[in-house]
């Protein structure tokens, strides 16, 4: 693990040792068959998935930036893994966030209180298209493959944002961060971070095959009406 990985896990270790923590009373599902169908649905999609994303990938490489971006993210029990996306932004992303934040206060207030911006400057023409659609985060089947991710849990947060779980972190800790999740279709962007979180210590409360088929579902129709962000 590299040094920043080293340091990330530093502060999330802090984090958990200083907010309550609980246990929450896994299903069986949740114990013994959850990874298995992971695995399962991962094996049906990949013949299919795989040369869309390959195609994709090609098209994004086109500026000249990588096709893929990995982004560290916490994991189970505070674990840090990247995160894997078809890029979606300019190769030079953060220096153009921040160079957006410190000229345009309001944005500057958006980022705060959601962690995204509605118009984002750094989203390229095809990126925007691969977010609309979800298809962006195709690759993330491969954090599913090694066990980093399941297809359905809380979205995978930074450190930073992890601290806003504040008490309720034990929810996300105890949980395998998912590519899609109870927030994904209920609201997404439209509802604040707080909510976001009590979806989350209710999605790990509930953690049920029937919920996650329920989620599944929801979010196969939210890809077909193109309503990801």
């Amino acid at each position: 693990m590299n040094q920043l990985s080293d340091i990330t896990a530093d502060k999330v270790a802090d984090l958990q040792r200083a907010t309550p923590r609980r246990v929450a009373a896994p299903t069986v599902y949740a114990r013994r068959f959850k990874r298995p169908f992971d695995l399962f649905i991962c094996a049906l999609l990949l013949p299919l998935i795989g040369p869309i994303v390959a195609v994709l990938w090609l098209l994004v490489r086109r500026d000249g930036g990588p096709g893929f971006y990995g982004h560290l993210r916490v994991g189970r029990g505070g674990k840090m893994f990247r995160c894997w996306k078809l890029r979606s932004m300019v190769p030079d992303a953060d220096q153009c966030l921040q160079d957006h934040l410190e000229n345009c206060p309001v944005s500057r207030r958006e980022w705060d209180d959601t962690q995204k911006l509605q118009v984002d400057p750094r989203i390229t023409a095809l990126g925007r298209f691969l977010r609309k659609s979800s298809l962006d985060e195709l690759p993330q089947l491969w954090n599913v493959i090694k066990g980093e991710m399941s297809l359905v849990g809380p979205r995978p947060v930074t450190t930073k944002e992890l601290a806003r779980y504040g008490s309720s972190s034990w929810a996300y800790s105890e949980a395998t961060p998912g590519i899609t999740g109870l927030w994904q279709v209920s609201g997404r962007n439209a509802v604040t971070y707080q909510r976001r979180v009590a979806l989350d210590v209710r999605y790990v409360e509930r953690l049920t095959f029937a919920q996650d088929m329920r989620i599944l579902a929801r979010t196969g129709s939210a890809v077909i009406r193109g309503t990801g962000a």
